[in-house]
């Protein structure tokens, strides 16, 4: 895994919703610098963070716990935490862990954006 493949830039803002697109593995090693990229974009407070994981193409526990982490801090402020792009692969982890029940998950950013 190399860390600049799943070290993503800032959050950009669209439709009045922060997207942060992610890429790569999202393991033990990457995600500090995960919450590190989703704390920065939290700092701002926006209403809607979108996080478009369609370039993830794999996600353990910590990276789990880095996305949970981030939603309790979005919405302890009001506001709304929207995961979008999931790969099958990455889907499956979240529907077996049964997060898939406890984020709200669109098809795409462009779907996050719009809801």
């Amino acid at each position: 895994m190399k860390k600049d493949a799943s070290s993503p830039g800032p959050g950009t803002r669209k439709d009045r919703a922060d997207v942060l697109p992610l890429k790569g593995e999202i393991d033990l090693h990457v995600s500090p610098s995960v919450t590190a990229s989703l704390n920065a974009v939290i700092e701002k407070k926006p209403r809607r963070l979108v996080v478009d994981l369609s370039g993830v193409t794999y996600i353990d526990s910590a990276g789990l716990a880095a996305l949970i982490e981030a939603m309790q801090k979005v919405e302890g402020y009001g506001g709304k935490f929207l995961l979008a792009g999931l790969q099958e692969t990455v889907r499956s982890i979240f529907e077996i862990s049964r997060l898939d029940q406890v984020f709200q998950i669109f098809p795409d950013a462009d779907a996050a954006r719009a809801s």
